[in-house]
């Protein structure tokens, strides 16, 4: 998963019209943080006539991952730019789709690099 991370994160940022080096003279380090966690899902289902309802509730757990991004200044060491993507992750989905996935959400994570100059 890590090389996977790292290859969308290449892509967005050389979309961004960057160059990744790995010389200490970068403009740029850039690192990230994943997380996954277990949530429970609640779903109501009913129906109604009349005025009157009936109803009832199911529950399941659900896996969501967080990835956060973060830039530094190297001279500095100092955070210049964060993101952070949030998304439900199926762990039955094969590789493909989770790679859509990923791709998906690094760019949604990306949308907003570079920051706007004020």
């Amino acid at each position: 998963m890590d090389a996977e991370i790292k290859q969308s994160v290449d892509s967005q940022l050389a979309s961004k019209g960057l160059t990744k080096t790995d010389s200490d003279t970068a403009d740029l380090y850039i690192g990230y943080q994943t997380a996954v966690s277990q949530e429970t899902q609640w779903d109501a289902f009913g129906s109604r006539a009349f005025g009157m309802g009936t109803g009832s509730w199911t529950s399941s757990t659900i896996s969501v991952g967080t990835l956060v991004l973060d830039m530094y200044d190297p001279g500095t060491k100092q955070l210049v730019w964060t993101g952070r993507a949030t998304k439900t992750i199926d762990p039955g989905s094969n590789h493909e789709k989770n790679m859509k996935n990923l791709d998906k959400a690094m760019a949604k994570l990306m949308k907003n690099y570079p920051p706007k100059q004020k």
